[in-house]
């Protein structure tokens, strides 16, 4: 007998959600100047704009917070949370960060700069930015695999191992400062990552004397892919399949606002000394001190916990299934969507939801925005609003335009999942009518967070 797969917890305090009118919306989109990003907070009613920083936190989470200690320097949490970080991941040192990003700016400060490269499965839009931000180019190394959003390949996120040797002969050593690889592929659907290419990818970077780092912020839904999809890991633990796969890497950059749980926190995580005691040189004067780098000792603490539930398997079963459950309703009422489904969202192909809507007009905005307008969701766009403008100020099509619904984590509940899907399926009956946008106002960096736009 099947049984539902339940959310594994219990609803503890809720928040209450303003409903708007359509039309209401429509004004609030148009003061927003049709960017979702500028809209704010208590005029969405279901927010999938990010999973990042959105979760709720557990009841533990909430009593950890009580013991933070915030003192400056040698913080008890500080101790607390480096040795979680180190139980889990391995590295030799733990260097705390506000954030990803933070953890990104202090390797690409201190490693990128004209001439390099830095290979990654699909750099995701802050690692690019950093990357680019130092001069450096960001390079996209995804097998073709995951160019076919209908290909039912389980692990789309895998690096190119033929492309990546030959990137690695043809650039050399002195030109790749360090590698990366996603986990899970954000950029790409939220695909994820297989143990047998992370072993490849390790083995090529180290013939070539290269580091390799790994972008672990859901590493944990990585983890529980690898588990019930690469043969021989059925009977290992998430704990164990993490392990194993910091094991094959030099150092890491995390955002614990994904698989921490955390509302805020991240860090970066390395092997060689050297490296990381320049790390923290750089750490003092844009973080703080090596032992709290920008959080608090309270997240900290939260952190600690949420690192290890998220970890749970009852936890990750439920959050693979609930993502699964939006894709299957929408595929149902003939949506595209990015197949396998991912760990932490669905991604619409906009480019077959409008295909009237050309490429440079951008369709994947102009879901976005509907989707808003209809339905007061707001997700992000992944197409080439986010990824079509180069360093030099030319403008290209993004290899795919997407839209990104990305579910946070422990937040809603099966009737919100719905009601996503039922307001899509409206809008899809009345796609014909639907124009593209053009951008009046960007910045040249990560253009999509406060670009402005107006419809065609």
């Amino acid at each position: 007998m099947h049984r539902e797969i339940i959310e594994p917890f219990r609803i503890k305090s809720v928040e209450a959600l303003r409903f708007t009118t359509e039309e209401e919306r429509g004004e609030i989109l148009r003061r927003a100047r049709h960017n979702p990003f500028l809209i704010d907070a208590d005029d969405v009613l279901i927010d999938l704009l990010t999973d990042s920083g959105t979760s709720a936190m557990s009841a533990n989470q909430w009593g950890a917070i009580m013991t933070g200690d915030e003192s400056y320097a040698g913080s008890r949490s500080f101790r607390r949370f480096e040795a979680v970080v180190h139980d889990i991941f391995g590295f030799r040192h733990v260097i705390p960060t506000h954030q990803g990003r933070a953890a990104e700016k202090i390797v690409c400060t201190l490693l990128c700069g004209p001439g390099k490269a830095i290979p990654n499965n699909c750099h995701f839009d802050t690692t690019r930015a950093n990357i680019e931000y130092k001069g450096a180019e960001a390079v996209d190394l995804v097998h073709d695999r995951a160019r076919d959003p209908d290909d039912e390949h389980p692990f789309k996120g895998d690096v190119d191992l033929d492309r990546l040797a030959a990137f690695l002969k043809e650039r050399g050593r002195d030109r790749v400062p360090f590698g990366m690889v996603t986990i899970t592929n954000n950029a790409g659907g939220g695909q994820p990552v297989s143990m047998k290419n992370l072993r490849g990818v390790s083995r090529l970077l180290r013939e070539h004397g290269v580091p390799f780092l790994i972008d672990a912020c859901r590493f944990a839904e990585n983890a529980w892919f690898i588990k019930t999809r690469e043969p021989g890991y059925a009977d290992r633990t998430p704990l164990e399949i993490a392990r194993e796969m910091f094991s094959l890497a030099d150092g890491a950059t995390m955002s614990l606002k994904k698989d921490g749980f955390g509302n805020i926190g991240g860090f970066l995580a390395l092997n060689d000394g050297a490296l990381a005691e320049r790390a923290r040189n750089v750490l003092i004067l844009t973080e703080g001190f090596p032992t709290y780098g920008g959080m608090a000792g309270r997240d900290m603490e939260a952190l600690a916990v949420g690192m290890r539930e998220a970890l749970d398997e009852r936890y990750l079963e439920y959050r693979v299934a609930t993502v699964r459950f939006l894709a299957e309703h929408l595929t149902e009422q003939g949506i595209a969507v990015v197949r396998p489904p991912g760990g932490h969202a669905v991604y619409l192909d906009a480019r077959r939801f409008y295909p009237q809507i050309p490429p440079l007009e951008y369709p994947a905005q102009a879901l976005v925005c509907e989707l808003y307008r209809k339905g007061g969701v707001r997700g992000v766009e992944i197409g080439s609003v986010m990824f079509g403008l180069h360093p030099d100020g030319t403008e290209s099509p993004a290899r795919q335009e997407l839209v990104r619904l990305a579910l946070p984590r422990r937040v809603y509940t099966q009737a919100h999942i719905l009601y996503v899907a039922e307001t899509l399926g409206e809008m899809y009956a009345e796609r014909a009518g639907v124009r593209g946008l053009r951008i009046v106002r960007q910045s040249p960096y990560l253009r999509h967070f406060t670009a402005e736009f107006e419809p065609l």
